[in-house]
């Protein structure tokens, strides 16, 4: 197996993929994360978001690092100032290529490179991604590329309309989808109606939870087609969930489509899950089902979900390479298994262990 970083040094990853395309045995009705299965255990990268593109699986990755900052208000200390992509062929081969976008590019960004995500539209790619403005709020930009390992160039100004984090990138039958939103240091709930509000309004116990939010992308991949519109997630009986329900959403939307039903799967945020709901429409409304994943070492959870050869595959990231230090955190993967009554399997994060991770 031939593992190649691309800038900086070579590295060997013998953790990774030998087995990623072999079936994974089901003993339980809750698979283990716990197997070495990292994209590169030497170094940190994360929120993985995963696609397919000519027959080789593109994982696109936050480079975390040592940063100087150390006040965890908002997340302050996630300092991410480039991404990283790593490309995998069908025989487990794995190339990285790092700082494929850095902070430096972007004429509009001050810090906080987070969490990003592309498409592919006629051959060329567009990565979506998080920053702070020269204000300090989060706006979403894009950078274009003719190749997925980039390099991108970034538009200069972020695409209008948008705030908050964690872009994500759905492609239905070539029409394109961003979804995003996150909570807290991601800012969601200083916004309503898509108006920046004077003061944030974070809902109080036993209020509608603040929902994500969805758009369909333009033609130019670069703008909204429309106003972005928030998504709605229901308990069984059809109830918005409310703010403290521990399956609510907090960040990292993500979609992708299974035997026609539409899976939205999102970050609980302080309650340490991976959710899923489902629904008829990528606007939704969807129904919350369960837990993809548990609580992982590590304070933030981060998921994408992307087929490959007729398989599913969980990428995530947790932070034992780092010894639990939650802002050093590195990617990792795992069959996704959808049962067949449209469940999906829960993956555990951390088997046998309870969350003691501290923000």
């Amino acid at each position: 197996m031939k593992n190649t970083r691309m800038t900086g040094k070579t590295v060997s990853l013998p953790l990774l993929f030998a087995v990623i395309f072999s079936l994974f045995a089901a003993t339980s009705s809750a698979q283990t994360a716990d197997s070495p299965r990292y994209l590169d255990s030497t170094d940190f990268a994360a929120d993985p978001a995963a696609h397919v593109f000519d027959g080789q699986i593109h994982v696109y990755c936050t480079h975390d690092w040592a940063s100087p900052v150390t006040d965890r208000t908002d997340g302050n200390h996630y300092n991410m100032r480039e991404y990283t992509h790593f490309a995998i062929d069908s025989l487990g081969n794995v190339v990285r290529h790092d700082a494929i976008l850095t902070l430096e590019q972007v004429p509009w960004a001050s810090r906080q490179l987070w969490a990003c995500d592309i498409a592919r539209r006629d051959d060329r790619y567009y990565l979506y991604f998080p920053a702070k403005d020269r204000q300090g709020f989060f706006r979403i930009g894009v950078a274009v590329a003719d190749r997925p390992e980039g390099p991108f160039a970034p538009e200069p100004e972020p695409i209008p309309g948008t705030y908050s984090i964690d872009p994500a990138v759905f492609d239905d039958n070539g029409t394109f989808y961003i979804c995003f939103g996150g909570l807290q240091g991601g800012q969601l709930q200083r916004y309503a109606d898509n108006r920046l509000l004077e003061q944030e309004r974070m809902p109080a116990p036993g209020q509608k939870a603040l929902p994500p939010r969805i758009a369909r992308l333009s033609d130019d991949m670069r703008s909204l087609a429309e106003p972005p519109r928030p998504i709605s997630i229901l308990d069984a009986d059809g109830t918005p969930l409310k703010s403290d329900d521990p399956h609510r959403f907090f960040e990292a939307a993500w979609l992708h489509k299974h035997n026609g039903t539409y899976y939205f799967t999102y970050s609980t945020g302080s309650t340490h899950l991976i959710c899923y709901a489902t629904g008829d429409s990528p606007y939704g409304p969807f129904t919350c089902r369960g837990v993809v994943l548990t609580p992982v070492v590590g304070w933030t959870t981060h998921q994408s979900v992307c087929k490959y050869n007729g398989k599913w595959y969980l990428f995530f990231h947790d932070c034992v390479p780092s010894g639990g230090v939650s802002s050093l955190r590195s990617a990792k993967y795992c069959e996704l298994i959808h049962e067949p009554d449209g469940s999906i399997r829960t993956v555990e994060g951390k088997p046998g262990e309870r969350q003691k991770t501290a923000k």
